[in-house]
């Protein structure tokens, strides 16, 4: 049985300060199991691995956007930060539709041989045409998986980078979860959550998805820029652009962050060059 799947659900947003403001999006994303990719290109003919379709996915899309296997990238990540995995990477994401694509989040869930989940990775991209990631090993965390890391990365310019993420993830399966609370030192500012139900993917359940959520790229571009309006017509203010950390990923152990590239001693940390 495939693990690949589409999970349709809800996104939601909640801003507590210093205005009130909420949004509720029907959206759908697609599971991906990497090393499915290949026979998921030959068996469906609606969906494309790298190629364009009516939904499709580009593993370019992801990691640092080059010809080196998404796969390769991860696992490169996994050894530097001293996380033994090894088995299945399975990503949760939006799909391209039509070609087009945007993701504010990506969760990567990496595991070992024995299908333990060994490490959650949570790529962020903003709209300025940027992305990090934060890898946070799970070290035998049960669902929900609960992990916290401080914010490196910007992605509203309607938020400080003073903050804390706070995530609780219930992994995919009939269902998936993931929802990343932000606070400051005044307490819990905004809430982010997809919930989503598990469908089969198949030629038939991608037409009946898009039927539903058509045009899925633009609701989420569109969506972002008309919350920004409205948060902007509330008196919020906007916050420069800072620059983006020096490494692509941040890895977080406990209450210690560390930024990637970078492998683990034990005499301390020895940094290295990422291609």
């Amino acid at each position: 049985m495939s693990v690949s799947a589409l999970y349709g659900g809800r996104v939601t947003h909640a801003r507590t300060r210093p205005r009130r403001h909420r949004l509720a999006y029907r959206v759908f994303t697609i599971l991906i199991d990497l090393d499915e990719l290949p026979v998921l290109h030959r068996r469906l003919r609606l969906f494309s691995a790298g190629r364009f379709n009516l939904m499709s996915f580009n593993p370019r899309d992801h990691g640092d956007g080059s010809a080196t296997p998404l796969r390769t990238q991860i696992e490169h990540h996994l050894t530097a930060a001293g996380v033994a995995a090894g088995g299945a990477i399975q990503v949760l994401c939006y799909p391209r539709v039509l070609g087009m694509v945007f993701n504010p989040l990506s969760t990567f869930f990496c595991h070992r041989p024995n299908g333990e989940l060994a490490a959650i990775l949570y790529e962020v991209n903003n709209t300025f045409g940027q992305r990090h990631t934060y890898l946070i090993p799970t070290d035998g965390a049960a669902d929900p998986i609960r992990q916290s890391c401080a914010k490196m990365f910007h992605v509203s310019p309607f938020m400080d980078m003073a903050m804390t993420y706070h995530f609780t993830v219930h992994p995919p399966g009939d269902a998936v979860s993931v929802t990343v609370r932000g606070s400051d030192a005044e307490g819990t500012l905004i809430t982010a959550n997809f919930t989503g139900q598990r469908q089969p993917l198949t030629d038939t359940s991608i037409v009946s998805t898009l039927l539903r959520h058509p045009l899925l790229t633009a609701k989420v571009l569109g969506g972002i820029h008309w919350e920004a309006l409205k948060m902007v017509l509330k008196g919020l203010r906007l916050r420069p652009l800072p620059a983006p950390p020096a490494a692509a990923v941040t890895v977080v152990r406990g209450a210690t962050i560390v930024e990637d590239e970078q492998s683990f001693t034990p005499t301390g940390i020895v940094a290295h060059q990422s291609n």
